[in-house]
């Protein structure tokens, strides 16, 4: 068959699935799929047809944008199930598309927005010498580890921590049924960014008292985060560098924190935590565990994320988690999966 035998189809299409070569096809033109995300999250596509159908003219007034552009636009996001249309000329929203809704729980415009940004997609593009040489290619784009050029470029270093709340916010509540607290406990959200994962908490525990531990930038996010909840009272924001020292707390939760980090840092924040950890307390990280006998899924894909954006950033199995807390002096007890992909990996004092 040739390239163009066969349409690209949206997920879930009644159409016979593409052979080998159309399937080929879809991931060399993956990366067109993602920009147009970014571009529908951008432009509030979501938000403009939440009101009903619309034309491209109608939709290029309202938004200020080209309206022969805005016709083609169209066409290809309903190449892609996010938008559909009857006749051809109005186009409403479908439900993919509301994923992107700003205002709807779960909403993915956030992460829909770095994952097409600069921070994001340049370094991606050198995936060949980030496995030729095993280091990340942040520094060779910008010339400058990730989390620098976060603190130097504002707009980036907040898109980015608002696309970690929001996929803090797609599994809070699934890491939340599997962890037990007592219920007065001081947990602290070690690099927590916003601090949605440590909200979650205690929303379900009155009596718990919540902090996070981030870079002081993040403050302002925290903290409006938090008075929205209706939980300031009982959070704590503190501005520091967990790889200098971490608050003493009874529970540490680092969400997606040891994976941006090589070994040998990763047992440094680690060792943080166990010299602050309380008498009886815990240490939880909640991040994609790779299972060695299986190579489909996320957790492979993420892990090749990590080590294009990251210097020594990598997903881990749960022996090597192991290995990292009994350096650190913790020693893991246990590896509780749960309804997400995402699992809860605790520690206590060796």
């Amino acid at each position: 068959m040739t390239l163009y035998q066969r349409p690209l189809t949206p997920a879930g299409s009644p159409e016979a699935a593409p052979d080998e070569t159309g399937r080929m096809f879809q991931m060399i033109t993956g990366y067109w799929a993602t920009q147009i995300a970014r571009t529908a999250a951008e432009l509030r596509l979501a938000e403009h047809l939440g009101q009903g159908p619309r034309t491209a003219a109608e939709l290029a007034r309202a938004a200020a944008l080209d309206p022969a552009a805005t016709r083609r636009f169209l066409r290809g996001c309903d190449a892609l199930g996010l938008v559909t249309t009857e006749d051809g000329e109005r186009y409403a929203a479908t439900p993919l598309l509301d994923t992107l809704r700003a205002d709807r729980p779960g909403s993915l415009r956030d992460l829909a927005l770095w994952g097409g940004m600069t921070s994001h997609w340049q370094p991606w593009g050198l995936l060949p010498d980030a496995v030729r040489t095993g280091r990340a290619q942040s520094e060779a784009v910008f010339g400058e580890d990730l989390f620098t050029y976060f603190a130097a470029h504002e707009e980036e270093g907040t898109r980015f921590a608002a696309a970690m709340s929001a996929m803090t916010r797609g599994v809070a509540d699934d890491l939340a049924d599997v962890i037990t607290l007592r219920g007065d406990e001081t947990v602290m959200d070690v690099g927590g960014a916003a601090g949605a994962f440590v909200q979650t908490l205690m929303a379900r525990h009155p009596a718990l008292r919540g902090a996070v531990l981030e870079l002081p930038h993040l403050a302002k996010a925290a903290e409006e985060s938090t008075a929205a909840a209706g939980l300031s009272e009982r959070f704590t924001f503190v501005a520091g560098d967990f790889l200098d020292v971490v608050p003493p707390a009874d529970v540490y939760l680092l969400k997606y924190v040891l994976h941006d980090w090589d070994d040998e840092t990763a047992v440094r924040i680690l060792r943080n935590c166990h010299a602050g950890l309380r008498p009886g307390g815990r240490v939880l990280v909640t991040e994609l565990v790779i299972d060695p006998e299986e190579s489909r899924g996320l957790p492979p894909l993420m892990d090749l994320n990590m080590l294009t954006l990251s210097n020594g950033g990598r997903e881990r199995e749960r022996a090597e988690f192991a290995e990292l807390f009994e350096a650190a002096g913790l020693r893991l007890v246990g590896v509780t999966p749960s309804a997400s992909l995402v699992s809860v990996v605790e520690g206590v004092a060796a």
